[in-house]
This record gives structure tokens, sequence and C-alpha cells, in this order.
């Protein structure tokens, strides 16, 4: 049985999940699109009062298990509406916009979509294919302080985006604590497909990109001019982080991160996104209230990547 399709316009969202039982009939056919089999290979009965199937030996199995929604307390529709709000809203969806359309509080809504975002990184994304334009910038207000790469109390963002003839393809994006040789070449490693031709400035901790297996060229003249793409993706993304979530902090910047890419590389096609943000068939690990506000939770701060799996 194929995966079931998804709805194309609001109306149809509407009618399709007006109801709990038919957001979970939804998950549980998404993640066992040819019906639930317990690990021994027989059917599992279904427990309709909590959402479970049973095996034969007393296992239970949620169709929320490995997804961000695991051990969720929340109606499953909850999470379709926000996924959906988040995913297909071109702007992206902010926790105080969220909270009023779905009549939650603040922190619950904010707690939502940090789970959502973790589940925008997959692990086995494919590389980027060169050419491949990578820089820096800063993220933050005007603050005192030197100006350039010794700016202070800002946040170091790396860049890299693919180029595909006259147009942008897809874009990696990491906080780095410092622009340092170690901190760039291993993000070029980590985004790029070895071989891919990298251009960058004349910024010397790039000097060795060609010693790694990337072909280098320092480019000349204006930045626009130079690195036309990964700026116009820096200068999206500010202007994103100002008007949708009105700036973010240094410790959740990551996520924000993770968030824009995650946009970006499926502008073309928002509506494939709803699955993949709840994460139906992965699995995915999503914070805990306490991690989050703790500073304890890590966003996934996307490392060395797959090369055989084109998703994204």
């Amino acid at each position: 049985m194929p995966l079931p399709d998804f709805p194309r316009t609001f109306p149809e969202f509407v009618a399709r999940f007006a109801t709990e039982d038919a957001c979970w009939r939804y998950l549980v056919q998404s993640r066992w699109p040819n019906g639930f089999q317990c690990p021994d290979g027989h059917d599992g009965s279904f427990i309709t009062t909590r959402n479970l199937f049973q095996c034969q030996d007393g296992h239970q199995w949620s169709a929320t298990a490995g997804t961000v929604m695991h051990g969720t307390h929340m109606p499953v529709k909850t999470w379709f509406w926000a996924a959906y709000l988040m995913t297909t809203h071109t702007p992206g969806v902010s926790a105080l916009q969220l909270a009023r359309q779905l009549g939650l509080n603040y922190q619950t809504a904010f707690m939502i979509l940090h789970k959502l975002r973790a589940g925008m990184v997959n692990p086995l994304r494919e590389k980027l294919k060169g050419p491949v334009e990578v820089d820096e910038t800063f993220i933050g207000g005007s603050r005192p302080g030197p100006s350039g790469r010794g700016a202070l109390n800002k946040s170091l963002v790396v860049g890299a985006v693919e180029v595909v003839g006259k147009r942008a393809g897809r874009v990696r994006l990491r906080v780095i604590p410092r622009a340092t040789a170690t901190e760039l070449l291993g993000f070029v490693r980590d985004s790029a497909l070895e071989g891919s031709p990298i251009r960058t400035d004349g910024f010397n901790a790039y000097s060795r990109l060609d010693s790694e297996g990337y072909p280098h060229k320092v480019v000349e003249g204006s930045l626009s001019h130079g690195l036309p793409h990964i700026h116009r993706v820096f200068s999206n993304l500010k202007t994103w982080l100002i008007g949708t979530h009105h700036g973010v902090s240094h410790k959740h910047l990551q996520a924000y991160l993770n968030e824009f890419a995650f946009r970006f590389n499926r502008r073309g096609s928002p509506m494939s996104a709803f699955q993949t943000v709840l994460g139906i068939g992965t699995s995915v690990e999503g914070p805990t209230y306490e991690g989050l506000y703790s500073g304890e939770w890590a966003h996934p701060n996307p490392g060395p990547l797959a090369q055989t799996e084109s998703t994204r």
C-alpha cells in the first residue's frame, strides 16, 4: 500500500484532519503503509483506548514512537496543525503566532516549534555538489565592538550554497565559535562533496582547501558580485530572523539556522516537508522542556553527512 497523499490546499487539510482519529489513521498509515507487524513478523492487535499496537509477547508500540511527538500528552491533531502552519506559511511562524492560532500558552508553542526544528536535520542528507560558495557572517544587533571577522558580542555563522547555473541550490549553515582554519575547513568537509570547486573571498583560513581536495577559487570584486548567492542567503536569513522571530538568542540560533536551511532547500515544494518535520518514518530526537530551558539540549549542528541518500 502506498504512503497516504497529502492535502494540497488549506480547505482540504481542514477537512482531512478535522478529528483526532483522522490524524491517528494518517499517522499509522504513514508509519506502516503495509500494515503494522511485530518484530517477529506477526500482526499486532490495536488497543483503541490507548492508540497502541500490542504484540503477542506483550510489547506495545505507539505510532508516535521515534518521532518528535514521542511521549507527547497533546493531541496529535495539535501537532499536525502546528506542522502544517510551520511548513506551509512562507515566512514561517513564531511561537507567539502559533500560541494565538492554536490556543496554546507561549511555552507550549515554543516547545512544539523547537521539537519540529529538531526534525529538520536529517543525518542521511546528501552533501552539496560544486561549485559551492562559502563565506561567514555575523548575526546580532548593532552593539559596541570592532567590525569584520573580529566583531564582538555577535554570533558567527558560516554558510555554503550550491551554484546551479545562475541560481542558488541547497544551503548549509552552522554557528561556529571563531573563524579559524580548523572551523571553516571542517565545515566545508562536512558540507560539500570532496572534489567540489569552492569559491571564497581572500581570507587566508581557506588557503588549504586545495590540499584538502577542494579546488579553490578566490573571487575578486565586491562581495555582492563575487559571492552573490551566499550573500543573498545571508541577507534573506537576517531579514527572516528579524521579520518572523524579531531576533533570536545565541543559545537557540542553530535551531533557527536549521529551519531556514530546511525552508530554503524545499522552497519549491513546501507541502512535502510536513511528514519530515514530524519525523514520520524516521528516528528523530526532540528536546525536553527541561533540556531546552536549562541549556543542556544541543540543537543539531549538522556534522559529517552521508553521500548516498538524496534527502536534502
